[in-house]
């Protein structure tokens, strides 16, 4: 996908900052649509399809983390928040609830370009119907490496942006640890331990779409020392 194709809904109940952060993606060739809180987004997604949301986490009425949980049961569409400057719990809680990234206020608008960007990079791309299909067999669960795609039996299994890069990442290497730092600089992010713990918390998440029992992975795996591991049948 070309970045300057896409269409992003922003979500903010700050009418100076919605449009502040419309004209500016607008002015770097983004088409941009804006909605004032969680229901109007509602109203605004359930006629539209877009390629990332941009939300704020504090708004009245239902906030960024809780519209992010429920997206998420029926949608993959990326989800970047946007939060306070040490609101660390939201962050976490945003991350858990199926972000694929988060920016602290105050922020600047170049930098929000940059990782709205990187989140449009990590989508997959698709693939030609005559290509020979690769698939990884994880239990009950098949991925298609070169489709990017996870299925189970005959459902296909939804992946948020950052959950397939990390497939990718994974099955490029089934059976060998990639280290937490080596994540952290393949999808994108900035070097530090807040990106490798939200990369814990990413894992987490996709543990329970791949594991019979999360708590006790048998197929992403955890390697002392050396980070995590892919490993199918």
């Amino acid at each position: 996908m070309s970045e300057i194709d896409a269409h992003l809904l922003i979500v903010d109940d700050d009418e100076r900052i919605r449009d502040l952060l419309k004209k500016f993606l607008m002015r770097n060739g983004f088409l941009v649509t804006a909605a004032r809180d969680a229901a109007h987004a509602r109203r605004v997604l359930s006629g539209l399809d877009f390629d990332l949301l941009v939300m704020d986490v504090m708004m009245p009425g239902e906030d960024g983390v809780s519209l992010t949980r429920s997206l998420r049961e029926t949608m993959t569409t990326p989800i970047l928040l946007l939060t306070a400057q040490g609101e660390t719990e939201h962050r976490i809680a945003g991350l858990e609830a199926g972000a694929d990234d988060y920016l602290a206020k105050p922020f600047e608008p170049k930098e929000l370009l940059l990782r709205i960007n990187a989140i449009l990079r990590r989508m997959p791309e698709t693939t030609a119907p005559d290509t020979v299909p690769m698939v990884l067999h994880l239990g009950p669960i098949r991925y298609d490496i070169e489709r990017g795609e996870m299925w189970q039996g005959n459902d296909l299994v939804r992946l948020t942006a950052t959950e397939s890069q990390l497939m990718k990442i994974f099955s490029a290497q089934p059976g060998e640890p990639v280290s937490r730092t080596k994540l952290v600089e393949d999808l994108g992010r900035d070097r530090g331990q807040a990106q490798e713990r939200a990369v814990d918390v990413q894992i987490t998440r996709l543990r329970r779409k791949l594991e019979s029992n999360p708590k006790q992975p048998r197929y992403l795996q955890t390697v002392r020392g050396a980070g995590y591991m892919l490993a199918p049948d």
